[in-house]
């Protein structure tokens, strides 16, 4: 637990650490505040541990003594006295790394809420609140005292007219029978009382959340934004389809010069599997109660793929890596693992490490981000003297664009640049040095799909006068 908790990025709101301050009235405000947070949280326990420095998790052990008497009364009696309803806390001793460390675990509340010396605290990122000045939030609370933490599935739809005549095709398509009479039930679709849930919304014609996949000329948001493609406002599962498509269609070849000797070989910009498998775990884990769907960019040199929410409450860091797998929307995944558009085996996450490693998956305190990034990044240059190329592509075009060293100018960037004025495929070929008009046509496919090239005679794509200019 200790492991996992100093594991996290950044400090959350159910646990907190210290390494020898002690004040007892507000370590009493801490534990009403830690308590609720946990509840909000959907965790079981908060912790408070002495030993670790807040700011950089450092483990560095602690003198503080929980033993000790406040007003002739031992601490342990001195806050269970003033906590209502009774949560039971419990100090214990341990030893971690080598350092003597002090934990108090702190059950969540479940009825009320816990107060202490009568008043309810909160905590809000690492700010310890009065409950009674955030009304909001105390309403949040009791809603999540009567009701469990939000789901899909308990989660009221704000639209209740909703048809599912897409749901029903998608099934059909799959070769996965479906009661027509009892889908929805067995599907999971209502409240209990009765109501569209959160779920049906996804699942129905018009989920009414958009899902786009913007692309950007540049490695940042500051560079130019050239497309953005609207996969949402449909039944959810199309929605998941559309977007791993279309990353199929970005996903074009390059030269892999590694190794070369005669042939130039060409490889494929993005590994297709750990892609599908990074799209499909943002969709099922996304935090869709909250009405944002996941966010997926292109970059010059990447793709990244972010999911908003944390890990299940029940999931550890090296769970999570590890693939073992604990669904965030439960009914969601059993509807993904039906119709054998993933198998619930935890091979996701490892197959992403084993491609692009740990470090291209980045968790923040209310998203995950996955980065895709592109091989042309990695490709090493062939030789000293050998040509400046796109992506490692000989540059022989007398006015190609000159980039800076290590950072190979995109073959289709180049393909923009030179195409201002209407080139013929002949042309382009022989501007990137390629002898065959195959290896053009599936940098162009793309470049076309997504409106940043067109044809000059549109109703005659294989015409030999047929030539491709930019779309400014």
């Amino acid at each position: 637990m200790i492991k996992d908790l100093i594991d996290h990025r950044y400090e959350e709101e159910w646990f907190e650490f210290k390494v020898n301050w002690f004040e007892p009235k507000i370590l009493g405000e801490y534990v009403s505040a830690l308590s609720n947070a946990a509840a909000l949280a959907g965790r079981e326990n908060a912790y408070f541990i002495w030993g670790i420095e807040d700011k950089t998790h450092k483990v560095v052990g602690t003198n503080f003594d929980y033993r000790r008497n406040i007003n002739n009364e031992p601490l342990p009696h001195f806050l269970a006295r003033q906590i209502r309803p009774d949560i039971a806390l419990c100090f214990q001793e341990t030893a971690f790394q080598g350092r003597r460390l002090v934990v108090l675990t702190i059950p969540a509340a479940k009825k009320a809420p816990t107060a202490f010396d009568k008043t309810r605290y909160m905590r809000i990122g690492s700010s310890k609140i009065n409950l009674m000045n955030f009304p909001e939030h105390e309403a949040q609370l009791f809603s999540v005292l009567r009701n469990g933490v939000p789901t899909l599935e308990n989660t009221e739809s704000e639209c209740q007219k909703l048809t599912f005549g897409k749901l029903m095709v998608y099934y059909e398509a799959k070769g996965v029978p479906l009661n027509k009479r009892k889908f929805k039930e067995n599907l999971g679709f209502f409240t209990s009382t009765g109501k569209y849930n959160m779920l049906a919304q996804l699942m129905s014609d018009n989920s009414h959340i958009p899902v786009r996949f913007s692309l950007f000329t540049g490695n940042d948001k500051t560079s130019l934004m050239y497309s953005v493609r609207e996969f949402g406002n449909t039944c959810l599962l199309y929605s998941l389809d559309d977007v791993i498509q279309y990353g199929n269609i970005l996903n074009i070849p390059i030269a892999d010069e590694r190794e070369r000797i005669v042939e130039r070989k060409e490889i494929m910009r993005f590994d297709k599997d750990a892609f599908r498998e990074a799209v499909i775990n943002a969709f099922v884990h996304n935090r869709w109660i909250d009405g944002n769907a996941p966010m997926f960019t292109g970059y010059a040199n990447r793709i990244e793929i972010l999911s908003h929410g944390n890990l299940p409450p029940k999931q550890t860091l090296e769970g999570f890596y590890a693939g073992r797998s604990i669904p965030v929307n439960s009914g969601l995944s059993d509807i993904i693992l039906q119709l054998h558009i993933s198998e619930r085996s935890g091979r996701g996450i490892p197959k992403i490490i084993g491609t692009y490693g740990r470090e291209n998956i980045h968790i923040e305190e209310k998203s995950i981000t996955v980065t895709i990034p592109y091989e042309a990044e990695n490709a090493p240059v062939e030789a000293e003297n050998a040509p400046v190329e796109a992506e490692n592509a000989p540059v022989e075009a007398e006015n190609a664009p000159v980039e800076a060293e290590n950072e190979p100018v995109n073959k289709q960037e180049r393909i923009l640049s030179y195409c201002m004025k209407p080139k013929s495929i002949s042309e382009i070929a022989e501007m990137l040095g390629y002898k065959d008009k195959r290896s053009v046509r599936k940098l162009l496919n793309p470049m076309l799909e997504i409106g940043r090239i067109s044809r000059t005679i549109p109703d005659k794509p294989n015409s030999k006068s047929q030539k491709y200019i930019t779309v400014k």
